[in-house]
């Protein structure tokens, strides 16, 4: 190979196999993203929104931990703007459009269930918005949302971000955090 060659294939390397990293590898604590998304609603989302945002990324298979994830957030981030709970569902198989319109429509209803269910400890903390609406479910059609969380393609990923308001990764568990756990990451 010329000197040539090697002067322009080495920085080319070296620049895919650091983008294939920060794509697939995992994220490290103390560093900032700023992954945008929309939720079921409709909602403009961002992991450096200005919240501090626990992000629980998900399959169908594994909603009974993300839901634990939800019961272990300390009360005083509940109804409180200054905090959020994003649950981002990877749909890895391919859909068509009808069939994304389906999953749509069984997301939002899971997500007016849960809603009813989390309604029950606003109404014991006297909170007085909906639940509803403090609830942000992401649809991750293909995984691409999950790819810039650091999940491998193919993978069935389970895993529980916090970011701070400025998208700084504070902490992050590939199992359901503690409640004190949680509760000293998101502080």
């Amino acid at each position: 190979m010329s000197l040539r060659a090697l002067q322009i294939f080495l920085p080319t390397a070296v620049l895919s196999f650091g983008l294939a990293a920060l794509l697939y590898g995992t994220l490290s604590n103390g560093q900032r993203y700023a992954v945008k998304f929309s939720d079921v609603d409709g909602r403009a989302l961002s992991t450096a929104d200005g919240h501090v945002i626990v992000l629980v990324l998900t399959t169908r298979e594994d909603l009974t931990r993300a839901r634990a994830v939800g019961d272990h957030v300390p009360d005083y981030c509940l109804g409180n703007a200054n905090y959020r709970m994003i649950t981002v569902l990877n749909l890895r198989k391919r859909y068509t459009r009808l069939g994304r319109a389906i999953a749509m429509t069984l997301v939002r209803h899971r997500v007016d269930e849960e809603a009813k269910r989390l309604q029950t400890r606003y109404d014991a903390m006297k909170i007085a918005h909906p639940a509803r609406q403090d609830i942000y479910v992401v649809a991750d059609f293909g995984g691409m949302i999950a790819a810039q969380l650091g999940a491998e393609p193919g993978a069935t990923p389970f895993h529980v971000f916090v970011f701070g308001e400025h998208g700084e990764l504070l902490r992050q568990w590939d199992d359901v955090p503690s409640a004190q756990e949680l509760a000293a990451a998101v502080k």
